[in-house]
């Protein structure tokens, strides 16, 4: 089974703390071991892939463009290096610039290569171009079924 993520960056710890949880309970519910795909942003595609690895399963990373890992947040990109180097397969999109764009095609994309989407989502309107609710829109569209994590307690700023 092929997972693929969107959601939340710039989680607080809290949130991040439960948000990890429910994912590996989720993961725990699967008959097989899955392959999850991610854009190993901060935030939820970060715990999803490590979720994901630390179950045993296969991470698929989908780079948005060649300059994506420089607009993250310094401190992810240790995290984001070493999900990379775990990845077993790499999709790179043939954007330069990290835009709403690039990010919303990468999201595209990871629908394409799923069975499912999981959106660790609280529910609200995307802040702009690209953001969870969009790509679980799309998804919606695509005909990929979307399942929703968001658990009791969980918070964005």
């Amino acid at each position: 089974m092929r997972i693929a993520i969107t959601g939340h960056r710039l989680l607080p710890t809290q949130t991040e703390a439960l948000v990890s949880r429910e994912l590996a309970l989720a993961l725990e519910e699967l008959p097989e071991l899955p392959t999850g795909v991610s854009c190993l942003a901060d935030g939820a595609d970060a715990l999803f892939a490590r979720a994901v690895l630390e179950q045993g399963g296969e991470l698929v990373a989908v780079v948005p463009a060649s300059e994506y890992r420089e607009g993250l947040p310094e401190g992810h990109h240790a995290i984001y290096d070493r999900l990379f180097a775990a990845a077993q397969h790499v999709h790179r999109l043939p954007f330069t610039e990290s835009t709403s764009e690039a990010h919303m095609a990468a999201s595209e994309l990871m629908l394409t290569l799923a069975d499912e989407l999981w959106a660790v989502w609280d529910g609200k309107l995307a802040r702009g171009y690209g953001g969870t609710a969009d790509v679980v829109q799309a998804a919606k569209e695509a005909s990929v079924p979307v399942r929703v994590i968001w658990p009791d307690g969980a918070s964005r700023d």
